[in-house]
């Protein structure tokens, strides 16, 4: 399959989490092997360090965790603006969605992606063209 992956925060984070080694083989050979071109956001740029640096059982440093950050901005990267935010707001309200997984969404629809790839989201979601599949689903 070619064309456009987003990325959500928790596939970036497996990248690093030796805490879940399944997990972080197959994060790994998302990012490291896809035919698609990697999308992220500003938003999941963000929640990801904040996550990498706090809430893993072997956190990294600060120094890492920016450099992974820096790494990952080279990707194609949707910023979180205000007509994404009221976007986001709509479909909240509209889907009964969280607004940050609202913004996700709309970010992979602004990025013209087809695939979200997400462990929070519904696996088989679809929303105007892009539909979210867990990559771990097989995993659990």
């Amino acid at each position: 399959m070619s064309g456009r992956s987003f990325l959500d925060t928790n596939v970036l984070v497996y990248c690093f989490d030796a805490g879940e080694p399944a997990k972080q083989r197959r994060a790994q050979q998302i990012v490291e092997q896809s035919d698609d071109e990697l999308v992220v956001s500003t938003q999941v740029l963000q929640e990801f360090y904040v996550t990498v640096v706090r809430k893993l059982a072997r956190p990294l440093t600060e120094d890492e965790a920016e450099q992974a950050v820096r790494e990952l901005a080279a990707l194609p990267t949707i910023a979180t603006d205000t007509p994404l935010v009221l976007a986001a707001v709509a479909s909240s309200r509209q889907l009964h969605l969280s607004l940050w997984d609202a913004l996700v969404l709309q970010a992979a629809l602004a990025g013209g992606c087809t695939r979200l790839l997400s462990e929070d989201l519904q696996h088989g979601f679809q929303l105007e063209g892009v539909r979210v599949e867990n990559p771990f689903l097989d995993l659990r």
